[in-house]
Parts: C-alpha cells; sequence; structure tokens
C-alpha cells in the first residue's frame, strides 16, 4: 500500500523545474515536503483536492432557488449568467416541495414536502421537511412532524431566527428552530387550508391566506395566538404585505379583483379591480408598487399603492405565479410555471428584461446570499 504514494510522489517531483536531482529513496520527512511543494505548485490531482471542504456561502456568489413542482427538484440558478448551477431533487411521486425558503447566510434551503396534489385536493399528505445543504448541492437533514400536515410555506424570521411553516391539516403555523432543527411550537390559525403566510417585519404579527374559507387569519406570532379572522371571498389566494406593514394584500379567486386589508383595523379598505383574477403579489423594496402575477392571461399587473390602481401591465410566459424582488430592487424574478422559466422584470423599465430556464411547474421562490 505505501509504494503507490511513493511512485506518485517520484513522478510529481520529476516534472518541477526546479527539481535538479534524481529521487533514489523519500524518507517520511521528504515525502512531506514533497507534497507540500507540489500542492504550492499547483500540481495536486482533483482526487487528492476531493476532501476539502466547500466555501461558505458568505464568500459565494448569490443563487436565486426555484421549487418545480413538475420535475420535483429543486433548481439553483446563479442570476449573473442566467445558467442553473444545479439542480436537487426533493420528491418522487408520493410527494414533494411546493415553497422554499433560505437560511440568512445563505447556508441552507428548507423545503417542506406538500404532497402530491393541490390545495383542497385529494391526494397524498406530507408529513416531512427537507434540509439542503447549498454548497453541497444535496439534502442533508430530515425534519418530521410526526403526523401527516401538509407542511407548504417556510419563512425564516430574522428577528426570531425562528423558522415558521404552515401545517395545513394542523390549522396551525409550526415553529422550528433552525438550529437544532427541533419543532418548539405552533400558532392556531382557526382556520383550513392555511396555505400561505406573510410576517409582519418586525416578526410580531403574521398573516394566513386560507384558501378554501376564503379568509386571512391575523396571528400574534409572539403569544402564539389567532387574534381574528377577516372574511375576503369564497376563495383566496397567495398572500403579501406592503413594506410599512399597514396594508395585506390577498387575490380573489370568484373574481379579478385583490383585497387591501388594514392591518391596525383588521378589515377590508378595499379592493382593486385587475384586468384578470390575480395569484401571487409581492410589493417592491421600495414600497411604492406591488406586482400581481395573473396566470390565466400571462400577465404581470403593477398597482401604484398610492392610489391602489393598476398602472402597467407586462407580459410573461405562461402561468406566473410567484414573484419575487431582488434584494437591490432593480428586478423582479416571476415563476411561470407553465413555460418551466423564469422571467426577469426590469422594474425600471416596466419590461422583461431576461427569462431564465428553470424547470417543469416552476413555483417556489427564495434567495440564497
Amino acid at each position: 500500500m505505501a509504494a503507490r504514494p511513493c511512485r506518485w510522489l517520484v513522478q510529481g517531483m520529476g516534472q518541477l523545474a526546479a527539481a535538479r536531482r534524481t529521487v533514489s529513496s523519500i524518507t517520511m520527512s521528504q515525502t512531506f515536503l514533497a507534497y507540500s511543494l507540489l500542492a504550492l505548485s499547483g500540481m495536486l490531482l482533483p482526487s487528492a483536492r476531493a476532501g476539502a471542504q466547500p466555501r461558505s456561502r458568505s464568500s459565494a456568489k448569490p443563487l436565486l432557488l426555484v421549487v418545480n413542482q413538475g420535475d420535483r427538484n429543486l433548481s439553483l440558478i446563479d442570476p449573473a449568467t442566467g445558467q442553473q448551477v444545479a439542480a436537487v431533487l426533493d420528491g418522487d411521486r408520493a410527494g414533494h416541495a411546493h415553497e422554499v425558503a433560505a437560511s440568512p447566510d445563505g447556508r441552507y434551503a428548507y423545503l417542506p414536502i406538500y404532497g402530491n396534489s393541490g390545495v383542497g385536493m385529494p391526494g397524498s399528505s406530507g408529513s416531512t421537511m427537507l434540509v439542503v445543504d447549498i454548497p453541497m448541492h444535496k439534502v442533508i437533514h430530515t425534519v418530521n412532524f410526526g403526523h401527516p400536515v401538509r407542511p407548504h410555506l417556510p419563512i425564516y424570521d430574522p428577528n426570531t431566527g425562528r423558522l415558521y411553516v404552515t401545517t395545513e391539516l394542523d390549522k396551525s403555523v409550526t415553529i422550528i428552530d433552525p438550529k437544532t432543527l427541533k419543532i418548539i411550537g405552533s400558532v392556531p390559525t382557526g382556520q383550513e387550508q392555511s396555505h400561505m403566510l406573510v410576517i409582519a417585519h418586525d416578526g410580531r404579527r403574521g398573516y394566513t391566506a386560507n384558501v378554501g374559507p376564503g379568509t386571512v387569519s391575523v396571528l400574534d406570532m409572539m403569544a402564539r395566538k389567532t387574534i381574528a379572522v377577516i372574511p375576503v371571498s369564497a376563495n383566496i389566494q397567495r398572500i403579501s404585505i406592503s413594506k410599512d406593514d399597514s396594508m395585506v394584500f390577498t387575490a380573489d379567486q370568484t373574481k379579478p379583483q385583490l383585497a387591501v386589508i388594514d392591518t391596525a383595523a383588521n378589515n377590508i379598505k378595499a379592493w382593486v379591480p385587475l384586468p384578470a383574477v390575480g395569484y401571487g403579489t409581492a410589493a417592491t423594496r421600495d414600497g411604492r408598487w406591488l406586482l400581481v402575477t395573473m396566470p390565466r392571461t400571462s400577465q404581470v399587473a403593477v398597482v401604484d399603492l398610492r392610489t391602489l390602481k393598476v398602472a402597467h401591465t407586462i407580459g410573461v410566459p405562461k402561468g406566473p405565479t410567484e414573484i419575487l424582488p431582488s434584494p437591490d430592487g432593480r428586478v423582479a424574478y416571476v415563476a411561470c410555471g407553465g413555460a418551466g422559466e423564469v422571467a426577469v422584470i426590469d422594474l425600471s423599465q416596466w419590461k422583461v428584461q431576461s427569462v431564465l430556464k428553470a424547470g417543469r411547474g416552476a413555483d417556489g421562490l427564495a434567495w440564497a446570499q
């Protein structure tokens, strides 16, 4: 066994320009010195480097995370090049992820396994959440909820350092400690199908979109209780909040209109007429605009939050669902599941700047940096 590394070292030293004599025998100390010289000269073989630890996410490039429901995987996309860096499987026929969140340091991604159907529809019900090591491009841990709960949306709250996950069948939001990956509590929503969640910027209030009941639950995240349940429509989808936390938005699925909830009064303050039935929403980083996907017409509506009227309409690839503004606020990423693509909207020009290839059923989005 010892002869192999010696032959390799002799061959490697023969390639060094500085080698001036023939090596007839190598002692243990000489072996270490030769190996060090080879490493410094960049001559180490790939297999010798394989054991190196991956660099931390803090020194890596930012990545766009895209959950592809049709392909049952997570795309890691370099937004600078528009190229997919890797894809991590997140499920099978029994169930897959719909949404994703990333840790603040960009090291980990959290993928609740919802099941194999849509909200309110018959099918399997998931009971786990996968934890992905982003630099390693692989699943490293599974959180088990203990019973079927249809876990859906994860949110990492930087205020408390807690991870919140909507757990529909329990009519709750489950609280997880991301350091230990242990369940440490829950917040009841009092409603079925609490599919999506948004949290105020100070982490104190939460709001869930309860799809089938057509209501929004207002949650005290600190006291872990429901404060109010606001009737909206017969059916709603998705939810978002304004930059100043004064308004919450959810899309009526029975009419082309958007409900605007006054968070101080916990009631509907206005309705915004839309060109078509809306779906996912997201406020721009400057708080001036609200972006609304309209899957049936493959468009994004831009609502002026000063007037609560649609100011622009932008065509995008087929089936837009989710929107994620970039951290610098210059562009917004729009998951277009019908096309398996992500549209990049220039928020200064109100037009599609580029289109990124993702996977079938592209939906959930998150940013890792």
